[in-house]
This record gives C-alpha cells, sequence and structure tokens, in this order.
C-alpha cells in the first residue's frame, strides 16, 4: 500500500471572506511602501538573506514589493500579489510612481468595499470609475508645462531623489544632452560626484589589436577626415581587402577605418606591414552590438550618419565591387581598445532627422522597457551627445544604491523633457478635485456618485501621505493650503506655504499619469473579484517507518 497521501481538495472562497481575505493582503504591501513616498521618505529594512550580514534598506515601492514574496494566508496572498504585480510593472515601465499608485490603490480599494458591503454594484462601480479616469487625466494634461532649464530639472531631480548635489550634476547633463541624449551611470572613480562629455556618436567596441594604438599618451587613435568601410564580414584574408586599398590609394584616402565582425591575425598584420604614416594608416575596429538585430541597427545608424554603405554577410555582400560612394566619411574619428567614435559625420542632414523622426515615433508607440532603451541609445548616438555620471560613495553598498538612486531620478527627468512636468506633492492631485466634485454632484445614479466621491478622496492621499512621512499633522497642512488658495503649495523640505511658481515642487507627467492610471484600472477590477478559488497543494508524504520500509 502506498504511503502518499490524496491532495488536499482545492479551496473556493465566497463573499464576504473574499473581500475580507484580499484586503488584508492589500494593505500590508501598501502599508509598506506607503513610508516611501516623498521627498523625505523612510526606509524599509529587509533582514540579512542567504548568508549575507547586512540588512538591506529600501525606498523604492516596486523593489519593496518585489522582495515580499508571499504571505502564509492564501486568501491575504492573493491581495498582495495583486498590488505587487501591479508595482512590479509600474517599475519596469516608468522606472518611478509606485509609492503614488500604492496609496492611491489603497484608498480607492478600502473606500470602494466599505461601499460595496452596502450594496453597491461592483460593475457598475468600475464602470464610473474608469469614467473618473478620463476626466482626471484630462485634468493633469491641463496643467502640464514644459521643462527644460537646468534649474527647474535640479529641482525636479531633488524632489524625487533629495539628493541636491546629484540632482544639480544631472540637470547639467540633461540641459547639454537633451532628451533624447546618452546617458551612461556607472559606479565613481572617487567618493565624489563626476561627470564627463563625449563629442559625437560612439560604441562600445574598439581596435582589433593594440599595435594600432597610434597615441599611446591617450591610448588611442585620432584620424581627421576618415573613411569608413563599414560592415560585418569576417575577413580571414588579406585578398579579401585588395579591392577596398585599391580603391582607397586610388582615391588618395590617407585614413580608413574598417569595421568588420571578425579579422584574422595574418590581415590584421598585412595591415600593420603596409602602413606608411605619411601617404596610408588603415585601423580595424569591431562591428559595435552582439546579435544579429542589434548589429544591424547599429551599421544602419553608422551608415545613415556618414553616408556610406553597409556591407551585411547575411545579404551576401563582399568587397569585391566596392565603390568610392560606398565608403563613409566622418570630420573627426577616433578608437581605442574598448571603443570608436564618429565626430561630424558626413551623411545627408536631412535623411538623417528622417531617420531620428522614425525612432522617436518607435520609441513613443513601444511599450516593451528593453525595446524602448535600445532605441533611445540609437537616437541618443543619432543626436551626436552623450554624457557619463560616475557616482561614488563610501562604501560599496552606499555605491550601489546612490547608481539606482540617478538611475532613477535620470529616468524620471528624461520623462518631464518629453511629456512635461506637473505640480508635484501630490498638488496635481488636489487640483483634480473640483472636476469630481462637479461631476459628483451633477451624477444622478447612486453608483456613479459613489465611485467620484472615491475618486476625489483618493486625490487627497498622496499630499496626505506625503504630509504625514515629513512628521507634519496632515489635516493641519491640507487646512492650511486651503486658506492660501490654489496658487500656493506646502514645501516639505522648508515646512512651510510656499507661492508654487517659485516652489520648485515638479513630478514629471509621464510617471504621474502612468502611476494615477495603473493605480486606478487595478482597484476598479480588483472590486470585481467576487470569488477566490485556491488550488489544491499536495500533502507531504510522511517518512517511512521502520515496519514499512522492510516491507518495501
Amino acid at each position: 500500500m502506498s504511503n502518499r497521501k490524496q491532495p488536499v481538495s482545492q479551496r473556493v472562497v465566497f463573499q464576504p471572506r473574499t473581500w475580507q481575505g484580499i484586503q488584508q493582503g492589500v494593505n500590508l504591501i501598501i502599508n509598506a511602501v506607503t513610508p516611501t513616498l516623498g521627498p523625505l521618505p523612510r526606509f524599509v529594512a529587509f533582514s540579512p538573506q542567504f548568508g549575507d550580514t547586512e540588512i538591506d534598506l529600501h525606498d523604492n515601492g516596486g523593489e519593496i514589493a518585489r522582495r515580499i514574496m508571499q504571505l502564509p494566508g492564501r486568501d491575504a496572498d492573493v491581495g498582495a500579489m495583486l498590488v505587487r504585480d501591479m508595482l512590479w510593472r509600474l517599475k519596469n515601465e516608468v522606472g518611478d510612481g509606485t509609492a503614488t499608485a500604492a496609496v492611491i490603490f489603497g484608498t480607492i480599494y478600502n473606500e470602494g468595499i466599505h461601499y460595496l458591503t452596502a450594496g453597491g454594484n461592483a460593475r457598475r462601480v468600475q464602470m464610473y470609475l474608469e469614467e473618473g479616469l478620463e476626466l482626471l487625466l484630462e485634468t493633469l494634461s491641463q496643467q502640464t508645462r514644459p521643462i527644460s532649464e537646468k534649474e527647474d530639472l535640479a529641482r525636479l531631480g531633488e524632489s524625487i531623489s533629495n539628493d541636491v548635489e546629484l540632482s544639480r550634476y544631472l540637470g547639467e547633463i540633461f540641459e547639454i544632452i537633451g532628451a533624447y541624449g546618452r546617458l551612461e551611470i556607472r559606479k565613481g572613480r572617487s567618493r565624489q560626484i563626476e561627470r564627463e562629455y563625449v563629442e559625437g556618436m560612439y560604441w562600445e567596441r574598439g581596435l582589433m589589436s593594440r599595435e594600432m594604438i597610434a597615441d599611446w599618451t591617450k591610448v588611442r587613435t585620432d584620424f581627421e577626415n576618415a573613411a569608413l568601410l563599414i560592415s560585418d564580414l569576417a575577413i580571414d584574408t588579406p585578398q579579401q581587402l585588395f579591392p577596398v586599398l585599391e580603391l582607397a590609394l586610388k582615391n588618395k584616402i590617407s585614413h580608413l577605418i574598417i569595421v568588420a565582425g571578425r579579422m584574422s591575425d595574418n590581415v590584421l598584420s598585412f595591415l600593420m606591414a603596409n602602413k606608411k604614416p605619411d601617404l596610408f594608416q588603415a585601423i580595424a575596429v569591431t562591428t559595435p552590438e552582439y546579435g544579429k538585430e542589434p548589429q544591424a541597427a547599429a551599421l544602419q545608424d553608422m551608415a545613415l550618419i556618414t553616408g556610406g554603405r553597409a556591407f551585411v554577410m547575411a545579404a551576401g555582400d563582399t568587397f569585391d565591387h566596392v565603390k568610392m560612394e560606398d565608403f563613409g566619411h566622418a570630420r573627426r574619428t577616433w578608437a581605442d581598445l574598448r571603443n570608436f567614435g564618429i565626430i561630424g559625420g558626413k551623411g545627408n542632414p536631412r535623411a538623417v532627422r528622417a531617420h531620428i523622426q522614425g525612432l522617436r515615433q518607435a520609441y513613443a508607440n513601444v511599450d516593451d522597457p528593453v525595446v524602448k532603451e535600445a532605441l533611445l541609445k540609437r537616437i541618443g548616438k543619432l543626436m551626436g551627445g552623450s554624457a557619463t555620471l560616475w557616482v561614488g560613495g563610501v562604501t560599496e553598498r552606499e555605491v550601489t544604491q546612490r547608481e539606482e538612486l540617478a538611475d532613477r531620478t535620470a529616468n524620471a527627468m528624461r520623462s518631464a523633457m518629453e511629456e512635461g512636468a506637473l505640480p508635484g506633492g501630490g498638488l496635481a492631485f488636489l487640483a483634480c478635485r473640483t472636476a469630481l466634485t462637479a461631476r459628483r454632484d451633477a451624477a444622478t445614479d447612486l453608483d456613479a456618485r459613489a465611485a467620484y466621491e472615491i475618486l476625489r478622496k483618493a486625490m487627497e492621499t498622496p499630499a496626505r501621505t506625503i504630509f504625514r512621512n515629513a512628521g507634519f499633522n496632515d489635516s493641519d497642512v491640507m487646512a492650511d493650503l486651503r486658506l492660501a488658495g490654489p496658487d500656493f503649495a506646502f514645501d516639505v523640505t522648508q515646512g512651510k506655504i510656499v507661492p508654487l511658481e517659485t516652489a520648485g515642487i515638479y513630478d514629471p507627467a509621464g510617471v504621474v499619469k502612468a502611476a494615477l492610471f495603473t493605480a486606478i484600472k487595478t482597484a476598479a477590477l480588483a472590486l470585481t473579484i467576487d470569488v477566490m478559488v485556491h488550488p489544491a497543494a499536495p500533502e507531504q508524504a510522511k517518512p517511512l517507518g521502520p515496519t514499512a520500509r522492510k516491507k518495501l
């Protein structure tokens, strides 16, 4: 006889236990994330795991939610995982706004449950909540203003990171490179924050041989008015390059950069042996990127910016019939062992602008964060400006945390430059209450009135939470704001009411709208969950006793 027990039957949960269980899990996650909202947030500590001896401190709602894996109660776990998934998706899509989404979700769900238990219709409430969402997004759009000045960007960054120095550097960088400029954030070389600007475009693949380095003080080679042979071909014999070199010498090309997927040692030796500094020099760099699609994109961009042609292995291309118009050209090129760059590419400016516009449209329409990042890098390269920010600190953990903060702040700044900024600190949401009140008062349906009132309360939650997290009585501050009027804000860092125009309290409009949309849509859907079904969980078999082992 087998000692294995039959699985425990699946469990079906009905009302009111469904709402009670989900609400318990929802509030647990939201209460864990709530302290992180605002410019003066508090941290959430995670105990050491997997042999680590240090406590992990986090102030990012998405990361906090991700670290909460499973609750012991299966009913509560459904609610917790619902919010966890919402926050993690929001973090991946826009990089911020998770704490805002959490507190808005919490108010809508808790107030919604209160109304539904009194007899409200969940489906109708969902419909009116989503209608209210459209009104809110329209009202936020009316408040949105463009932002591009260094000082405004720095203030926006400070409201996100509460790091004045970091925000100042990022504000300067984005004023120079623009919304689509290429920015790399790296662990620092000292305790300080440093930045470096690179003119033109560059790729992270460099010289194929150290013998090609011309300037050993800089450990790189610079060419003026160079021609470029752009390809991903494997060049195994010198004979493959004979048509190229003959054409270059015939047309008095003195500097040539050969971009190739691979080049044999024999070919590299041939190029170095035929180097004549006063007449002709050629260097070889590796085709940028990894994988067929990224390499094809890099070759396309390089050919466009230099006015050349890309020779592609997959298309069966060779150099046998190369023409002079196949070469790309640039005012200046440089290469070291890790990178090579182009400054002043001589491609058709109109074609380059059209190509950039096409990439921008693709960037705006795509949702996949990996694809968006790749498109952003391409746009930044083509626009010809890039920067590197080195983030320093005292300990490795501090550097890592500051690097993550810099990345989050940079994403928010970029979003604000693309889509504009809104009054921060929950002020934009507070300004939406007038429209909701008017819609509520005009409604005759009870479910509609309830939905708009729920949204009106939810619009106060972010500001109230920020005030409480900064150590203020939220009701007192709200009363002071009512007396001050719509043109004033409460600056929690100064602890006083200030004019909105001079406060410099901003949030990226795209992040604010994404947080609002995600919170309302998810909460409205969650209110319609009426039954939970937990799958069967097999019981662990008990260890075999001595008698049973003998029988086996």
